[in-house]
Parts: structure tokens; sequence; C-alpha cells
């Protein structure tokens, strides 16, 4: 037997567990797709390929395949994925599947298996990935939530990858719209990273979904991210950047995307932001610059029925704290600069602005500086 996952106990499974089973120990075995597709065409089924003799492997793949089909799989990996598949609600979606999401066949890089957990129907209707910083701005999350919310309600599903920052706020607010969210993930999904989003995790396995190609008990490595990232783009229409820095894994994302034939969105941001710079590379890149969600819907040719505009509203203000907000109008500011363009003093300064600190229109960031939110 090529795979001791397959145990003695395999005819007393159903037949749905047993076909789990073979497609996560042949999945597990990391083949090249070319040599895995040559197997299934020649064996038909996994549990074929998993019970041939190495002289019958040896006849259709390379020695290399063969010896690495014969290697029993570690213990510890064989009872994490069992474990996993027989929790509720656990589900591996195989290439065979009728709802493997055709938008990754399409690109002939597709996972053997996905792990999932949440509503199957998801993986198949239009999609657009929200991807930013893990440091974002409150302007940033703000923007990732209304954006998310608007798409969603225009029947786009939300992609992202359950990062802090513009990735949670993207899942959040497309579950207060009324499409939902797939969060893809760099871990198996027997763990959530980062922990904190375990309340998250729950809310989208319940009302969306998490996926990913890693096995049960495949902890956090840095190395997984950027494979999760052709995924995120791999099963939108398009990709789009609300914040991101030069070093942003989020220009990973939106460069698969472009490999990928996908569409890349950018929203752009103050000149003086760090948080802007990488936004402002793609658009010089020819990424489209997008300033409402009504932009990336017309982008993609879809219908706009539902969507909201994504826009900052003028507010009804009077005196010190209408000044304020017109000053935070277009950049962030420092009291010294908000002094200059407003002629209040620091002291009616900082008592306006925590006033609208506390009514949620302004943000305090980093190095003493504020931002208008929408």
């Amino acid at each position: 037997m090529a795979s001791a996952l397959l145990s003695a106990d395999a005819p007393r499974m159903d037949v749905k567990a047993a076909r789990s089973e073979a497609w996560a120990a042949l999945a597990f075995k990391a083949l090249p797709l070319d040599t895995l597709v040559t197997l299934l065409r020649a064996f038909g089924e996994p549990t074929e390929i998993l019970h041939a003799s190495r002289n019958a492997l040896a006849a259709v793949v390379p020695a290399a395949a063969v010896s690495r089909l014969m290697e029993p799989l570690p213990q510890a990996s064989i009872t994490a994925i069992r474990a996993w598949l027989a929790g509720p609600g656990n589900d591996l979606v195989a290439w065979d599947d009728p709802d493997y999401p055709r938008a990754l066949l399409e690109l002939g890089h597709a996972p053997p298996v996905l792990y999932f957990v949440g509503r199957r129907e998801l993986l198949n209707r239009p999609a657009l990935a929200i991807v930013g910083s893990r440091n974002a701005t409150p302007q940033g999350l703000d923007n990732a939530r209304a954006f998310a919310r608007a798409l969603s309600d225009a029947g786009l599903t939300i992609i992202s990858g359950l990062a802090l920052g513009i990735d949670a706020a993207a899942h959040e607010g497309a579950l207060d719209g009324s499409g939902s969210t797939l969060a893809v993930v760099g871990t198996g999904l027997d763990r959530v990273y980062p922990a904190r989003h375990r309340e998250l995790a729950h809310s989208l396995a319940a009302r969306g979904g998490l996926l990913s190609e890693f096995p049960p008990g495949t902890p956090a490595r840095a190395s997984n991210f950027p494979r999760r990232n052709r995924l995120i783009s791999g099963l939108a229409r398009g990709v789009l950047v609300v914040e991101a820095a030069l070093s942003s894994g989020s220009l990973i994302t939106a460069r698969y995307a472009g490999e990928q034939g996908r569409e890349v969105f950018a929203i752009p941001g103050s000149i003086h932001s760090p948080l802007a710079r990488g936004c402002h590379k793609l658009i010089r890149e020819g990424a489209k610059l997008v300033e409402t969600a009504q932009d990336v819907l017309a982008e993609l040719g879809l219908a706009s029925r539902t969507a909201t505009v994504v826009q900052t509203t003028a507010v009804d203000e009077e005196g010190p704290r209408a000044a304020l907000l017109a000053a935070l109008a277009a950049d962030p500011a420092d009291l010294d600069g908000l002094a200059a363009r407003t002629g209040l003093s620091t002291q009616a300064l900082c008592a306006n602005l925590m006033a609208l600190e506390l009514d949620g229109k302004v943000a305090a960031l980093p190095g003493g500086r504020w931002q208008r939110r929408p």
C-alpha cells in the first residue's frame, strides 16, 4: 500500500470519509501537478493510486514520484487529518468535486484539495479580494469595511486572508452586507491565526467560509502566506488594495492577480502616508484607481443595483469643529499644521479634537497626527 493513511479501518468508513482521506493522503505527498494528473488518468481514483504496487506506479511516473508515494505518512499527520475530517462541518473539496472553485481550475495550478468549513456554494460565486496592511490606519479600516459591505450588497463574495488590519475589516464589512465572505488562511484549519480572530473565524464558519490548502496540523510559517496569497487572488475577479506599505504582502497578492489575469484596484491616499505608497506604486504600474465601490463594479462590468457609493459626505458642524473637519478633509495633520490651517489655539484644538474623536469623526495617528474618518 502506498500510504499508511488508509488503515485497516477504512472498509468500515462511510464512502465520503474514505474518499476524503484518500485525497488528503495523495495531496500530502506534494507531487508535481503534472505527475498527479498522470496518475489520476492511469488509475482513476486516489484510492487506486494509493493501493497500487511499486511496479504499477513505476510504469506511469518517474522513480522519484514512486518513492514518495511508497513512503508512509507521519503518524502525527495522519492523526491530525483524520481527527479534523471527523469534526462537524469540516469538509474536503477535491479536484473532482463539482463545486471545486472553477476560478482556480482555470489557472492551471490549483491545489488538489482544499480543506473547508462553511457554505460551499460560496466557492463559485463572483468574488472580489480585499487586502491591505496589518497596521492599518482608522481611515483604512473604515474604507475596507465600507467597500466590503457595499460590494457584498452588490452580490460579490469578499475574499481576504483573516490577517490583522484590512483583512479583518473586509471580512467584517462583508458579513454586514447581504453577501458573504471567504477567508483563505496560511495554516491548517484546526487552528486560528492570529488567535485574537477566533470569534471572527467562528462567524465566518457559520455565515461565510474558511479554506486552506494546508492540512490540519500545519502551523503558521512565513513561507505559507505567499502561497496563500495566490489563492486569494485566484478565487477572485479582482483584487482591491486598500492600504499598503512598499514592503506589504498585499503587493504580492496584487502581483499574483496581474499574472492570473485578474483586475487590480487600489485606493489612493495621502502623499505623506507610508501606507499609501504601495497603492500609489500599483497605480503607477497600471492598477485602477478607485474612490467608490461603484468604480470597482463598473470595471468588472457588474450591475450596481444595490451598491452604495463609498465616499466622504459633508458633515453638518458649526464653528471650530467644522473648521477642523474641513482642515482634515485632504490629508492628516499634526497640531501645528491644524493650527496653521484653522487659526485655533492649541487648547481649542485639543478640546475639539477630543470631542470629534469621541464622536467617531476623527482618529489619532502615530506621531501626534490626526485624520478625518468617513
